[in-house]
């Protein structure tokens, strides 16, 4: 269950036929003990992935590609490493299907046996494709043109600051970036915080954002450990944190945490740069 137990940064020969055993399941405990969240969890929300890269064949032989969705919530028991999830849909590749009803279950029935938690899967058909819409970004005020100088790039919470004002507000950076916790390799995104409190400075808030740059942890970890930074040092009322990655390998992992309960419908507003 380890991440350097999966196919992580290693030579991996591809499989093409179906096989579920590709799928490495990841305890979210083994992070989140390092962020100190035990027991309740502080937060409602959700994993949200889009994978470019589907294909199988139909009964006929006939190669099928889509587009699909996997969600499941941050309170699953396991995540799916994502490399492994990457092999596991390339095992359809030349696995006769009958329809998109089969695979739907199929892989839902693997994903929530790993996972131990229900699961929502979505397989969008080329013929569905002209429903897909971009969004240049998040909504509210990008900070990203702040004229700021930065030094530090490995994660500072202590950056964090607020003033005595409450507001209410949605603030959005494109500036994020950390990197793989077993491989080393980027990973980019934009982040949104979206809260209701004491006002954040806005120059200390991208400060922060900039110093996961050379920070090492998956996706997931970097959007609760910030859930969890900014309820300590800014101690709003409400918050949301809500991270876009890039794809890598087909794939992008989209989480979100917040105080609010948080429903998959209508959330998948995929940016330009996936």
């Amino acid at each position: 269950m380890n991440p350097e137990q999966s196919e992580l940064g290693k030579k991996t020969a591809y499989v093409a036929h179906y096989d579920p055993h590709l799928l490495f399941p990841i305890a979210r405990k083994l992070n989140r003990d390092k962020i100190r969240i035990s027991g309740s969890l502080p937060f409602f929300g959700l994993d949200y992935w889009n994978h470019y890269e589907v294909s199988w064949l139909n009964p006929k032989g006939k190669p099928i590609v889509a587009l699909a969705e996997i969600i499941y919530p941050c309170d699953s028991e396991h995540i799916i490493e994502s490399k492994s999830m990457k092999l596991y849909f390339n095992s359809f590749n030349n696995t006769r299907i009958n329809d998109v009803i089969e695979l739907t279950r199929t892989i839902q029935n693997d994903i929530e046996t790993r996972i131990k938690s229900p699961a929502h899967i979505r397989i969008i058909p080329v013929s569905e494709f002209s429903t897909q819409t971009l969004q240049q970004g998040f909504e509210g005020t990008c900070i990203d043109d702040l004229d700021i100088e930065c030094s530090e790039y490995q994660l500072n919470p202590a950056l964090l600051t607020t003033d005595a004002t409450m507001v209410t507000e949605q603030l959005h950076s494109n500036l994020m970036k950390s990197n793989c916790l077993v491989t080393d390799q980027p990973d980019w995104g934009s982040v949104l915080i979206s809260y209701h409190g004491p006002r954040i400075v806005k120059a200390s808030l991208l400060r922060y954002i900039v110093s996961y740059r050379n920070t090492n942890e998956f996706s997931e970890t970097c959007v609760e450990r910030m859930f969890i930074d900014i309820m300590q040092h800014c101690k709003p009322r409400e918050l949301t944190v809500y991270g876009r990655f890039t794809r890598r390998g087909g794939l992008d992992i989209n989480p979100i945490r917040s105080t609010q309960k948080i429903t998959h419908h209508d959330l998948n507003q995929r940016h330009c740069r996936q």
